[in-house]
């Protein structure tokens, strides 16, 4: 059975603990520093990157799944060099699943090949968007 047709009190647990992610060519540690219900939150040691999934029900009774990178980092102040100021950005990606019609199977497949188009020719379509074309 699919989670396509679960509610949200019968999802599985939450992801192994710790998670990671590599900018860069730097890993980093995000050890689980949330988890309530249908939300989990990974953190690094410093606050700066964040992980984080929840799961959703919305119109219609569709099934909304969000998985989101939060990083931050420290930079100098356009305004004021000498000070230094906290700067945030977020990636995220979230499926919007009806009740029913979809297998998990369908909706990996239909994400792959999402994902295949945006990091084909060295991420070039999101170097793109980056850069404001439509």
């Amino acid at each position: 059975m699919g989670y396509e047709n679960r509610t949200l009190g019968d999802l599985p647990m939450a992801f192994a603990d710790p998670q990671t992610i590599t900018v860069s060519a730097t890993t980093t540690p995000l050890p689980r520093t949330f988890s309530s219900g249908s939300e989990s939150a990974y953190t690094s040691a410093d606050g700066l990157i964040s992980l984080s999934a929840n799961h959703s029900v919305v119109k219609q009774g569709r099934h909304r799944r969000l998985l989101r990178l939060d990083y931050a980092k420290m930079t100098s102040d356009p305004f004021k060099p000498t000070e230094n100021v906290k700067v945030n950005t977020a990636c995220y990606v979230v499926f919007d699943v009806p009740p029913a019609g979809f297998t998990n199977a369908e909706i990996t497949a239909i994400y792959t090949g999402f994902k295949t188009q945006f990091t084909a020719s060295s991420d070039l379509l999101i170097t793109k968007l980056l850069g404001g074309e439509s």
